[in-house]
This record gives structure tokens, sequence and C-alpha cells, in this order.
């Protein structure tokens, strides 16, 4: 074999020559616009909508307008680092945040890194923000309740797993209120949290996070937080993340709560969003399809059949009214959406009555199918005596002359006012609440004095884990509520109220 030193060398010196000039395929365009945090960008003429782009200097968008000269991007972080002529690069992946059991007790921002100072997330995945909701046949009708400790609500307007009610009232009536609450009362339930915080400041959340470390809530809930001091590109794109995080728990077959707090200030930064991109304004200025906006987030929740996995997202979105006008146009949307609402009345709340929840007006369209058997015999009639009660109350201011039977309803009226109020932070098991309300609706509470009710329901709550310990665990594990159990459970309030007039039992 003869080696030939100069076609050796030949090789080397071409191999040399030819080093490192590979071709790098990749589709770049450029920026010819920028500014309010939007980048126009000419020379993407393959891209998708939501795609993720890159720019020199580490900043990130995403596609929002695909046009035919040229994309309009949301700038998601970097604004400051662009100018124009700057080059964008396609990654060819859509927005993605990540997901995985280590976001429980963190909080994080719409793009899904940490903010609370804890250090970095081992994540488990990445998950699209927007994804198709599930189709008909995968879902299961909602028939599981999801106890929200709330006794106005777990007996009038009950919520399900897998079911879309909607909290609606003006500001400060206690929306969030409800909706913390109803996190709270997840506890030991097995049911894990998602909280996502649209354009709110920044001590409200850091409040918020507080409280529910506080309870012990923390371990099984991812705060997902786009404040007011964030860019509209990611508020927009927060509750989207969030039921992104909340999907992942749902396809490993968990059941999942999430909330949108609130969906008022995400329109408000999608309807930012769409002027600065030039798209054309409709009713109140809001684009066209900010029906859509809500209705392919909202349609995300649902309960799933055990063949696609058996999990559940509830959603409880939360909308801000002016006025309480709830005929506007982003609360009729809403409306329309979802499977119920909560109407918070201002009135109301000023007058005491908290949580401020209007039974009048406010519906749950699944009704009793997601109740406890033991609560729908219980709170069946609730609902009417509490609206006829309200009636009689109007009525009664122009007449002194009253019957005898309206007395009696304008007595037991106000005392079911009295018992549906309820403290803050402190949810309550369902089997005290069946056991309350039994009293009420029964008339038992008759000779009770209104202003003694709060300090009379807490002693019987204690009385009864006592004297009626088996009584309140069956209704606890099995939900129902037999005709014995039912005149034993009016035996026992009975000698109570007994016990109580009588001064044996402090109050």
């Amino acid at each position: 074999m003869n080696l030939r030193p100069e076609e050796i060398s030949r090789i080397i010196k071409e191999q040399i020559r030819s080093y490192g000039s590979k071709t790098d395929q990749a589709e770049v365009g450029t920026v010819v616009l920028v500014g309010d945090g939007i980048a126009r960008v000419w020379g993407l003429d393959n891209c998708m909508a939501n795609e993720l782009l890159t720019f020199e200097g580490g900043a990130e968008g995403m596609a929002l307008n695909l046009e035919e000269d040229a994309v309009s991007v949301v700038l998601l972080s970097g604004e400051d680092t662009l100018k124009e002529g700057s080059v964008a690069r396609r990654t060819g992946k859509v927005v993605s945040v990540p997901v995985g059991e280590k976001l429980l007790g963190r909080v994080v921002n719409a793009l899904g890194q940490p903010i609370d100072g804890r250090g970095p997330i081992d994540y488990e995945g990445t998950r699209p923000v927007e994804r198709n909701a599930p189709g008909i046949i995968e879902r299961k009708s909602v028939g599981v309740p999801l106890q929200t400790g709330i006794k106005a609500i777990d007996s009038m307007v009950p919520i399900g797993r897998g079911q879309r009610e909607l909290i609606i009232g003006d500001r400060q009536t206690g929306k969030t209120t409800i909706a913390v609450d109803t996190i709270l009362n997840q506890r030991d339930t097995g049911v894990l949290c998602v909280y996502v915080a649209i354009g709110q400041k920044e001590s409200t959340v850091a409040q918020l996070v507080e409280t529910l470390t506080a309870a012990g809530a923390m371990e099984y809930t991812v705060v997902v937080a786009a404040s007011a001091s964030d860019s509209a590109a990611q508020q927009y794109i927060a509750p989207y993340a969030g039921c992104s995080m909340a999907e992942y728990f749902m396809d490993k077959g968990k059941d999942v709560l999430i909330v949108y707090d609130d969906l008022s200030k995400h329109a408000v930064a999608y309807r930012t969003l769409s002027l600065l991109i030039r798209r054309p304004p409709g009713r109140e200025a809001y684009p066209g399809d900010v029906f859509y906006l809500h209705s392919r987030l909202l349609e995300r929740a649902a309960r799933v059949d055990a063949k696609y996995g058996g999990g559940s997202i509830t959603a409880l979105p939360i909308v801000e009214t002016q006025a309480g006008d709830v005929s506007a146009y982003i609360p009729t949307n809403v409306i329309s959406i979802t499977d119920g609402q909560i109407f918070l009345e201002t009135e109301l709340f000023h007058a005491g009555v908290m949580p401020a929840v209007n039974p009048g007006i406010s519906v749950s369209r699944v009704g009793g199918s997601a109740q406890i058997k033991a609560m729908k015999r219980v709170a069946g009639s609730l609902k009417l005596l509490y609206s006829q009660y309200r009636e009689l109350e109007a009525f009664a201011q122009f007449g002194s002359d009253l019957d005898a039977d309206t007395k009696r309803r304008l007595s037991q009226g106000e005392r079911i006012v009295e018992i549906l109020k309820q403290d803050k932070s402190s949810p309550i098991p369902v089997e005290y609440q069946v056991a309350i309300l039994y009293a009420a609706v029964n008339n038992l509470l008759a000779e009770i004095p209104v202003e003694m009710l709060r300090a009379y329901e807490k002693g019987l709550y204690r009385y009864l884990d006592v004297h009626a310990a088996d009584l309140l665990m069956r209704v606890r594990t099995t939900g129902n509520l037999t005709d014995e159990d039912m005149t034993a459970l009016g035996g026992e309030i009975t000698a109570y109220n007994v016990a109580f007039l009588s001064g044996e039992i402090e109050a």
C-alpha cells in the first residue's frame, strides 16, 4: 500500500479550510417597530400563532397577530434590550410553561418562574399555555360535591367537581374571600388548588399567600401572579398558564380547583394588547373575539371520564361589576359560559350580612347533583324560605298590623339570615352545616334570641361532638341522613336548646 504524502497533506488542508462552515438553518426576521410592549417583525413568513420568538439581547415574545407582511409580537420579557433592526428568531415552539408536583407551595409568575425568593424549582416538563378543551366523549357529568365550607353556598348554590361557577359582584364585597375560604376548606380532601392573580397589587398577593401559609393551605396550592406592575402580555397569558399547570394534575387523575381573580382585568389586558396591535375595536373597545378569550379558557374545566384519566378541574372565575350591573359586556359573556353564578350584593355587605350572597339571582345550574344527600334533604326548602323572607321584609315595612303566620315567617327568616353569616377564613365542615341548617329550616331556633345565635351555633357544634359524634361521623363518611338520624338530630338540638336557654351551657 503506497502512502502519498502530498495527497494526505491536500486532504488535511481541505478539512482545515472547511472546518466550522456548517450551515445553521433558522428562520430569522427583523424588528421594524418596537414600543409599548409590542414589536412588529418583518421576514418571518412561516411563523405560527402563539409561537415563542427570541430576540438578540435575550428578549422573548409571543406571536399574536400574523399579518400579510409582518408579525405583531407581544413581548414577555426584555423589552429594554430591543431596538429597530434587532434580529428575531423563530423557536418552532408555542409559548409553554413548566409543570410538575414541585410547583405546589410556590409563587410563580405567568411564565412559571419563581418569584417567592425560595430558589429555582425542579420542574417535570413543560406544557403549552393553550390547549384544546376535553371533548364531549371525554367528559363526565358533574356529580361529586366540592365543599366550600361556606353555609350560604353549600346549601343554596352548591358547586360540584368539574363545574365552572362564577363569583360576581362589585369591588370590596368579598369575592376573593369566598375563593380563598374554598381553598382553605380543601385541606385533607385531596383537591389541589391553583390561584391565579391577574392585575392585583403585589401587596394584596403577598397578604393572600400569608393567609394560605398560616392555614397550612400552601402545601397543596400553586399561586400564579401577574400583578398590576407586570406587562399586559403577562396578565393576558397568566390564566392560561395556571390552567396548564392544573391540567398536569388533572391528567394524573387528581381533582383540582382553579381560581381566576379576576377575568375583568384579564379582558382589559387583552383589550390593551389588541388595540396596540391595531385590531379593530368593538363594543366598549373590546376586540370582537373577547368572548372566545374566556370561553376557550373556561371550557378547559371539566370532570373527565375514568377512561381518559378520571381527574377534574373546577373553575371559580371572578368578575367585578360596576354598581351591580350584571348586564355589562364582560359579566354577561362570562355568565353565559359558566354553570351558574354567586352574586354578591353591596347592600347586603354594608348591612353586615357576610358572605353577602344574594340567593335571588345566585344559581347553580348543576343543582342538587353537586350536594351530598344529607344537605339536599335538610336545605331543600332553604332558598324558598330565604326568598319569602326577603319579600315579606320589604312588605312589612309598610304595615305594622301583621298576622301570626307572617310574624312567624319573618322571625324564621331573620334567624336563617343570621345563621348564614360566617366569619372569613373559618370554613365549616359539612356535618356541622347540616345540623345548624336543620335547626333553622325546621324552626327549632324560634326561642333563641337573634343576637345570641352566633354563640348558640358554636356551642351546638361542641355539644354535638360530645352527644352525637356517631351521627356526625355517618354524615361525614356516607353523606347520607336517614329518617332515624333526622329524628335523633332533632332530639339532640331540642335538648341543647333547653340547656342553652336555662343557662346550663354558657354562651
